[in-house]
C-alpha cells in the first residue's frame, strides 16, 4: 500500500518552501574547517623544524665517527644482564596488572550502560582523562619522593598512568555488550554483582585481555624514560652508561631492550591470535564481539524453530529413524558438571599460567612492602613542594614556547606518520594488499617498528643530528607509524565487502577499488586513530625532551633533578590543559563523523 502526502502544496506564485539547512551539516562544516587547521599546523610545524634528509646524510659522518669511537657494542655479566631484563618485565606486568585492576570500576562507572548516573559518568571520565594526561615520568618522580629506590615507583607510575587509557577501552566493550544476559540475571533476582560477573565479563573478557596486552607492550617502551628518574631496571642502567660516557655499554642495553620489546609484541601477538582464532586477524575485538553476538542468536533462533538431531544423540523429537524420541532426563547434578573439553583443559592452563606470571612479576619486583605504612607521613610534604606552581627563573614565557615546541614536535610528528601509515597499513591490510605474502610482509614490518622504543631512537638520531626537534620528531613519527599503521590495517579490514566486490566487478582496479570503496569507509576510524596518535605524540614529545628531543621535556627533567617541584607542576598543569583540549576535539569529531 503506497501512501499520499498531505502537505499542502505551494500556492501559484509564491516560491517554493526550502528545507533548513540540518545543524549536523553545520557542525560537520565546523569539524572539517578545524580538521583542514590542524593539517595547516602540522604543515607550518614541519616547515619550522626543517627536516632535511640531505642535511641528516650530510651529517652522517658525525654518526660514523660516534661508532668508530664507540666501537663494538659491550654488555653487562650475562648475570647482572638476567637480573635487569626480569627486574624490568617485573616491574612492567606489575604496573600493567595493577592498572588492569583498577581499571575495572573506572570502566563500570564510565559506560553508559553500567553507570548509576551521570554524575559517576562524568567523574569516571574525568579520571580517565586525567590519569592519561600525566606523563608516567612525573608520577615516577613523586613516587620516588614518597618510597624507597626500586621497582615500586615505576609500578606505581605505570599502573596510575595506564588507567586512563585502559578504563577507556573497557569502558567502550562494555558499552557493546548484548544486555540479553544480564537482564535475564536481574528478572531472576540477581544482584549487581552477579550481573557483572556472569553477564558482563564473560562476553568482554577477550576484548580487556587483548587490551592489557597492548598496553602492556606500551609500557615496556615506555619503561626506558622511567630509568631517567631512577626507576630500577634496564632504563636505569641504560641512563646510567650514557651519563658516564660509556656509549658501548649504553648501545648495548639498548639492543637488549629493542630485542625484548620486539619479543613481548610477538608473544603478545600470539596469545590474542590463540584467544581469538582465526578471527583475531580480521577486525576489531567489537567487530569479533558482534559475530560472535550474532552467532549466538543464530543458534537461538535454531533451536527455537524446533528440535535438532545431533549424530545420533537426540535430546528429543525425532530420532535418526525419524521416530519419536522421549527427551532425555539428566539430573540436576549432572546438568552442572561441565565435561573437560580441549578448550575448557586449555582456558584453565592459560588462567593458571596468567596468575603464576603474576605472581613472579611481583615477586622478582622486590617491593618493600612496609613503606605502604610509612608513606603517608610523606603525602604533605611532597604536595606542598609542588604548591604553588611558578616558572621559576625561566618565565612563564620561555616555558611556554618551550610547550608549543612540544605541540609542534607532536604535530609534525603525526603528519610524517600519518602519511606512511597510510601507505603501510594499507598494504597491511588483506583486503588491500595484493597477495598474502604483501600482507604478512608488511604487517611483520609494523610489528619490528612497534618493538623500537622513541626514546632509544631519538638517542641514536640526537648523535647524527645533535640536539633539538629534529631528533624528537623523526623518533615520533617513527614510532607513530608503528601504532597508527597497525590500527589503519585493522580498520579497512573491517569495512563492509559488498561495495569493494561491487567496484571490482565492473572491472575496477586493485587501486580504484580502495580509492573508492576502502578509503571512503574507512575514513572516519581513521580520523578517530590520527587523533588518538596526536594525543599519544604530545605526551611523548614531552618524555623525549628529557633526552634533548627538544620541547618542554628538558625543562621537566631538569626541574625534577633539581627539586623544583613547583616548576614541575606548572608544566604538569600546561600538558594537562593541551590534553584536555586535544581530548576534546576528538571527541567532538568523532561525535560529528558518526
Amino acid at each position: 500500500m503506497s501512501t499520499v502526502s498531505t502537505a499542502p502544496a505551494p500556492a501559484r506564485g509564491s516560491s517554493p518552501r526550502v528545507t533548513p539547512r540540518p545543524r549536523h551539516d553545520a557542525q560537520r562544516l565546523a569539524a572539517g574547517i578545524c580538521l583542514g587547521v590542524l593539517v595547516v599546523l602540522a604543515i607550518l610545524a614541519l616547515i619550522r623544524i626543517d627536516i632535511s634528509l640531505p642535511a641528516m646524510f650530510g651529517e652522517s659522518s658525525n654518526a660514523q665517527r660516534f661508532f668508530a669511537r664507540v666501537g663494538g657494542l659491550s654488555f653487562p655479566p650475562a648475570t647482572e644482564l638476567l637480573t635487569l631484563t626480569v627486574q624490568t618485565l617485573g616491574l612492567v606486568i606489575a604496573g600493567t596488572v595493577l592498572a588492569a585492576v583498577l581499571s575495572v570500576p573506572v570502566a563500570y562507572l564510565a559506560a553508559s550502560n553500567t553507570t548509576p548516573g551521570r554524575m559517576w559518568m562524568g567523574l569516571a571520565r574525568f579520571v580517565g582523562v586525567f590519569t592519561r594526561a600525566i606523563p608516567d615520568v612525573v608520577l615516577a618522580m613523586v613516587f620516588v619522593l614518597m618510597f624507597s629506590l626500586g621497582a615500586l615507583p615505576g609500578i606505581l607510575a605505570i599502573g596510575i598512568h595506564s588507567i586512563g587509557m585502559i578504563s577507556k577501552l573497557f569502558a567502550d566493550a562494555i558499552e557493546q555488550i548484548d544486555e540479553g544476559p544480564r537482564l535475564a540475571i536481574r528478572a531472576a533476582g540477581g544482584s549487581k554483582w552477579q550481573e557483572f560477573s556472569a553477564g558482563i565479563l564473560p562476553q568482554v573478557m577477550p576484548s580487556w585481555v587483548a587490551t592489557v596486552l597492548h598496553r602492556n607492550d606500551i609500557n615496556l617502551r615506555g619503561s626506558v624514560i622511567l630509568g631517567f628518574v631512577g626507576v630500577a631496571g634496564l632504563g636505569l642502567a641504560m641512563s646510567n652508561a650514557f651519563k658516564s660516557l660509556d656509549y658501548s655499554l649504553g648501545l648495548g642495553i639498548a639492543l637488549v631492550i629493542f630485542l625484548l620489546c620486539v619479543l613481548m609484541e610477538i608473544v603478545s601477538s600470539a596469545v590474542r591470535v590463540s584467544m581469538l582464532g582465526d578471527q583475531a586477524g580480521k577486525g576489531g575485538l567489537v567487530k569479533l564481539m558482534q559475530r560472535r553476538r550474532a552467532a549466538a542468536g543464530g543458534t537461538r533462533r535454531r533451536n527455537r524453530q524446533g528440535p535438532t538431531a545431533d549424530a545420533g544423540h537426540t535430546t528429543s523429537g525425532t530420532n535418526a529413524s525419524g521416530t519419536f524420541a522421549s527427551p532425555t532426563a539428566v539430573s540436576p547434578t549432572e546438568a552442572l558438571k561441565r565435561p573437560w573439553t580441549g578448550r575448557r583443559i586449555k582456558n584453565v592452563l592459560a588462567g593458571w599460567t596468567a596468575v603464576a606470571v603474576v605472581v613472579a612479576a611481583v615477586l622478582v619486583s622486590d617491593i618493600t612492602w612496609g613503606d605502604f605504612l610509612t608513606f603517608w607521613r610523606e603525602v604533605p610534604p611532597v604536595a606542598t613542594s609542588f604548591w604553588p606552581p611558578n616558572f621559576g627563573s625561566y618565565g612563564f614565557s620561555k616555558i611556554f614556547a618551550a610547550m608549543l615546541d612540544t605541540i609542534m614536535i607532536a604535530l609534525a610528528a603525526t603528519l610524517i606518520a600519518f602519511v606512511f601509515s597510510l601507505l603501510i597499513g594499507s598494504l597491511a591490510a588483506r583486503n588491500v594488499a595484493p597477495t598474502h605474502g604483501t600482507r604478512n610482509t608488511f604487517r611483520m614490518l609494523l610489528v619490528v617498528i612497534r618493538g623500537v622504543p622513541e626514546v632509544i631512537l631519538a638517542i641514536v638520531l640526537i648523535v647524527i643530528t645533535g640536539l633539538g626537534s629534529q631528533a624528537g620528531t623523526i623518533a615520533l613519527a617513527f614510532g607513530g607509524i608503528g601504532l597508527l599503521g597497525k590500527l589503519i590495517a585493522d580498520s579497512f579490514e573491517e569495512v563492509p565487502r559488498g561495495p569493494e566486490r561491487a567496484i571490482t566487478a565492473s572491472g575496477a582496479s586493485r587501486v580504484q577499488m580502495f580509492a573508492a570503496a576502502t578509503l571512503p569507509q574507512g575514513a572516519r576510524s581513521l580520523v578517530g586513530h590520527t587523533f588518538y596518535l596526536l594525543d599519544t605524540n604530545i605526551r611523548a614529545a614531552t618524555l623525549l625532551g628529557i633526552v634533548g628531543g627538544g620541547g618542554v621535556g628538558y625543562y621537566l627533567l631538569n626541574a625534577g633533578q633539581g627539586s623544583n617541584y613547583q616548576l614541575v607542576g606548572s608544566i604538569v598543569i600546561m600538558i594537562l590543559v593541551t590534553v584536555l583540549i586535544v581530548e576534546g576535539i576528538a571527541m567532538w569529531m568523532r561525535k560529528v563523523f558518526r
